[in-house]
């Protein structure tokens, strides 16, 4: 009768594998947590400034400890600042802008992942290229464009050049992640008598929602953002964005420094509320279909 030798489970090694990732852990956070707070101090800087008074900030210094909390910056950013004017034409300008993008990103996408057009590789690639050249070889250009065609100095102008410079970008993503999508799908809706129409409102894109959503967000900081198209294109005071009315009240009120904190605060919302509301989304929407 032969006996069983029953060998020791080896117990060092199996807690071993817990206790290095919790080593490699706190390494991570012991590295990470002063970078976090040297990337987060300058906008607690001026977050805090933006509610000091102009007196405090006059007597103690930008960089003294508060004394007072007050609204005074705000209100005057929003007020003779016209930053509220500013923040208005931003969305004017935004909200049109990246709703058209997307829209005819999606069209370009969804006919160069799902129909045999010759040359699409070529297309796909063409339209990328675009975004690799640098926008400062094109601000004379494009600026005689919008004047032969009319439209200089109107946002009309600022939407048309935000859609035509992030739509190669927007496709070459959007296209990636429709090409990931089971070509078995649309087959049996074409079987079951749907059409192109059809299949890219009721299949392609209840699908690239997590995409559209992450390209939405970035498009938003984006166009909301630009500062060197709007002042290529516009000259008009009144119709000027959020950004360049920053510049040009920094210029005004350059010794008032909680009324340009505020106006940056006021200028950062917005988009730090787009992110937050997509962050969900960002990171997956953009990295699904990259294997495929």
């Amino acid at each position: 009768m032969s006996t069983a030798t029953l060998v020791p489970p080896a117990v060092g090694a199996a807690d071993e594998a817990p206790l290095n990732r919790r080593k490699r852990g706190w390494g991570f956070h012991a590295v990470m947590a002063p970078l976090t707070l040297i990337w987060v101090a300058p906008m607690v800087f001026v977050l805090v400034l933006a509610f000091r008074s102009f007196d405090d900030i006059a007597a103690h210094g930008t960089a003294a400890w508060p004394a007072s909390f007050s609204f005074d910056g705000f209100r005057e950013a929003m007020g003779r600042g016209a930053m509220g004017r500013a923040l208005w034409t931003s969305i004017q300008v935004t909200v049109p802008a990246v709703l058209l993008s997307l829209l005819l990103a999606s069209w370009a996408a969804y006919a160069l992942s799902r129909f045999a057009i010759p040359g699409r590789r070529v297309i796909l690639l063409t339209m990328l290229a675009g975004n690799l050249l640098p926008p400062q070889i094109l601000l004379i250009p494009v600026s005689r464009v919008m004047e032969s065609l009319g439209i200089y100095d109107t946002l009309l102008a600022l939407v048309i050049i935000h859609v035509g410079f992030g739509l190669g970008f927007y496709t070459f993503v959007l296209h990636g992640f429709m090409r990931s999508i089971p070509a078995e799908l649309t087959e049996a809706a074409r079987i079951d008598g749907a059409g192109p129409v059809q299949i890219y409102a009721r299949i392609i894109m209840p699908l690239c929602r997590p995409s559209l959503a992450a390209l939405g967000a970035l498009a938003t900081t984006w166009i909301f953002n630009d500062l060197i198209w709007a002042i290529t294109v516009l000259r008009t005071e009144a119709k000027l964005p959020v950004t360049a009315a920053l510049l040009n009240l920094q210029g005004g009120y350059v010794s008032n420094w909680n009324v340009v904190a505020a106006a940056s605060v006021i200028a950062a919302v917005p988009t730090a509320i787009v992110f937050f509301a997509f962050q969900r989304h960002f990171v997956s929407g953009l990295l699904m279909g990259s294997t495929k």
